[in-house]
């Protein structure tokens, strides 16, 4: 249920969904870990953030000196601007502040800077951030926000859900490290893929329900066994949500522990490889592997592995080859006016000749034929063909 919730939010442009604090120290701190220099000396952007209701900000001003950082810089959206419906109130924080204007405070952006110990207590901590209104709304693709994110080393964030594709490539077009939350189906999108097959880009150190949970406001319906109020926050778990990131960390050089063709054939805890075993894709030169621990480590040839074998890739112990849909392989058959027969309905559809094939049915029975076989045939999930280095 919290799936389609957040897949709502999207089609909707619901984007207040903010990080919880717990997710946002588990994932940075296996960085500082791995690399207790990470931060050092950098300028980090948290853009689409508000620290007066998210914990991006007050994260990494109350680890500024720990961390080592230079400058700190985040970026809200103004409340106009933004899709929602609830009564606007401004924070406090806003309005105790000398800075505070009426006729800006719902139309304009706020930019929170950190890197001097403003109130000379000796300590750079969220106690010293200062702030401002931005000229514009604080949208991303502002030239206002550019020139920040020009600046900046690193950025960080948890990033609009409907506008995720945008802000990836805004990032990418500035070339800086980041490290942000997605939707598991953005492992499929082609700018993602080819980042991460040329080991420019990859998982972070968690996903699904590495991530707990994300606080909603209160205009959000709470409902289904994925929802809870906690702390007096209203929180949504889910289970297809990740990081995305081009920092190193240690997970990533972890080799996946697998056991022989023939012993998982024999003793995998997963019924399908006991029986089905290591069925040949009907339309490429290789073997269908529907779970990561289920890789054969003695098969030289490639192999379809689920996209959430990401979440364990060694690019060490493992090349990827493709894609195994939305034409990112070359199949070696073309399916000749294919019908597809989906719940008893049937209707031409092509879509099965950018995909890779296995010969039968699928769980629910549905599956496809063509004028050029004389068997059926069906998609499995969205397979990522790797092979053994």
């Amino acid at each position: 249920m919290a799936n389609n919730n957040l897949k709502q939010a999207k089609k909707a442009k619901n984007d207040e969904f903010y990080t919880q604090w717990c997710d946002i120290e588990k994932e940075i701190m296996a960085y500082i870990d791995y690399n207790p220099n990470v931060f050092r000396d950098k300028t980090v952007l948290l853009p689409c953030d508000d620290p007066e209701w998210s914990n991006f900000t007050k994260f990494f001003a109350q680890n500024f000196e720990f961390f080592g950082l230079k400058k700190l810089i985040s970026t809200s959206y103004a409340y106009e601007s933004k899709n929602i419906e609830q009564y606007y109130q401004p924070s406090l924080f806003e309005q105790n502040s000398p800075n505070y204007d009426v006729d800006k405070t719902k139309i304009k952006g706020k930019i929170f800077t950190l890197e001097h110990d403003t109130n000379k207590n000796g300590v750079i901590d969220i106690e010293d951030l200062e702030w401002s209104y931005l000229e514009g709304d604080g949208d991303f693709r502002s030239n206002e926000v550019k020139k920040l994110r020009d600046e900046a080393d690193i950025i960080i964030t948890n990033p609009p859900f409907s506008l995720f594709r945008d802000f990836l490539a805004w990032v990418f077009e500035a070339n800086k490290s980041f490290i942000m939350i997605g939707n598991i189906n953005c492992l499929t999108y082609k700018e993602v893929f080819l980042k991460i097959k040329e080991n420019d880009a990859w998982l972070g150190t968690g996903m699904g329900r590495w991530i707990s949970g994300f606080i909603v406001p209160e205009s959000y319906q709470l409902y289904g066994s994925e929802a809870r109020i906690e702390n007096g926050n209203r929180i949504v778990a889910t289970n297809n949500c990740l990081w995305l990131t081009n920092l190193d960390h240690g997970k990533r050089h972890q080799p996946l522990e697998l056991m022989t063709m023939a012993d998982n054939i024999k003793h995998s805890k997963h019924k399908e490889i006991r029986t089905q075993k290591y069925p040949q894709y009907d339309n490429f030169q290789a073997i269908e592997v529907p779970f990561t621990d289920a890789i054969p480590s003695d098969y030289e040839g490639v192999m379809g592995v689920p996209v959430t074998f990401l979440d364990k890739y060694n690019p060490e112990q493992f090349e990827i080859v493709a894609l195994g849909n939305l034409n990112g392989f070359p199949p070696n058959k073309t399916y000749i006016n294919p019908i597809s027969h989906i719940n008893g309905k049937e209707k031409k559809n092509e879509m099965i000749n950018s995909v890779l094939t296995l010969k039968g049915n699928d769980k629910k029975g549905n599956f496809y034929t063509a004028d050029n076989i004389d068997y059926h045939i069906y998609a499995p999930y969205a397979r990522i063909l790797i092979k053994k280095r």
